[in-house]
């Protein structure tokens, strides 16, 4: 299977003899179970509990690395400054830009840290600094796109989606076990009360998808919008209320004036529920 370099990917070193509370504190990710060989994604929330900014982290030698958008970097730097106060933590951008990301049989043969996302659909990939593969984003988003796997930019906005909105309740990216940090009070009332409606599908078509953006609708009422697009396979982020019912009374569903069908990724365990009155119990 292919090696493929992502050039629009940036790192973040946290180091330093705090850098493991000051992170665990701070984002969404449980920090201390995290195996040495392991990519988990996160994030650092709005107080409202909404995504700043998003990333993966893993461990490097006695610190961590964040690996972000490189349009983020910058400003996640300052912000991640802003809050390291007097705690004894480094935080420096890595001279090598991008990523490598290679799945299947050959995935230990380029080696790196085990992406959980994936690994939680049945797919074994990891993740390593600098270019060690082809210049072929296209493969690694079929791929995504395939296992419901979203990423900011490109299937939500960020300071506009909740962490349960993109499925990091369920693939290792928010702990509700670790105590406090930022927006923690928030995502947790989410998860006791059952409140999450927004969840990610994978959308398909038997002609291709209009873009991204897309509004998807039922009877004329929107339930979601496209995210990703790859020929008539996507992702959208939608009201699994909304659609549940929708496809319960057979209502069709369109992106745009495209009919498309809408599944929860199996990895998820999720279903739509078929009424509002079965989503809200």
């Amino acid at each position: 299977m292919p090696a493929v370099f992502l050039k629009d990917r940036s790192l973040l070193s946290v180091g330093g003899a705090d850098a493991q509370s000051f992170l665990q504190n701070l984002i969404t990710t449980d920090i201390v179970s995290l195996a040495p060989d392991e990519a988990r994604p996160g994030a650092l929330l709005t107080p409202q509990g909404k995504i700043l900014f998003d990333f993966m982290v893993w461990q490097d030698g006695d610190g961590y690395l964040l690996e972000t958008d490189a349009g983020q970097r910058d400003a996640l730097l300052k912000r991640l400054t802003m809050y390291r106060l007097r705690a004894a933590v480094t935080l420096t951008t890595q001279p090598e830009n991008g990523i490598t990301v290679c799945w299947g049989e050959d995935a230990d043969r380029i080696g790196g840290a085990r992406d959980s996302r994936f690994a939680k659909a049945g797919v074994p990939l990891r993740r390593r600094a600098g270019r060690h593969g082809e210049d072929a984003p296209s493969l690694y988003d079929s791929l995504r796109i395939r296992h419901g796997i979203v990423t900011s930019g490109s299937d939500f906005s960020l300071q506009d989606a909740f962490p349960h909105d993109v499925l990091m309740d369920l693939n290792g990216g928010l702990s509700f076990k670790k105590g406090c940090y930022v927006g923690q009070e928030v995502v947790s009332r989410m998860q006791h009360r059952g409140t999450a409606r927004r969840r990610v599908v994978t959308v398909s078509a038997a002609t291709a998808l209009p873009q991204a953006g897309t509004e998807i609708t039922a009877a004329g009422k929107p339930v979601g919008a496209l995210g990703s697009v790859e020929g008539g396979s996507g992702l959208a982020i939608v009201r699994i209320d909304r659609a549940g019912a929708a496809m319960a009374e057979g209502t069709p569903l369109l992106a745009g004036q495209t009919p498309v069908s809408l599944a929860l990724p199996p990895w998820s365990g999720l279903v739509f529920p078929a009424s509002a009155d079965e989503a809200s119990t």
